[in-house]
């Protein structure tokens, strides 16, 4: 597993549904083990009407991708 990741890598994704794109690593969970790459792992979330928000609607969120299924771009 690549632990030497940190937000601002370039990565590539090896496995899963986005394999072979590539992407800037925005945000890290090293708790999970997880990376949210910017591009890849969009996924949309329905919003409730609140106060803050009155007409409610669909925003976008990352998902984040398990750091097994990324390597460093320029590594073997």
């Amino acid at each position: 597993m690549a632990q030497n990741l940190k937000t601002g890598d370039k990565v590539i994704v090896i496995s899963g549904a986005n394999k072979g794109k590539s992407g800037k690593i925005v945000k890290m969970d090293k708790k999970n083990n997880k990376a949210c790459v910017e591009g890849l792992g969009i996924r949309e979330r329905h919003i409730a009407k609140s106060y803050l928000n009155p007409a409610g609607g669909k925003k976008d969120i990352h998902v984040g991708i398990h750091l097994s299924n990324l390597r460093k771009e320029g590594e073997k």
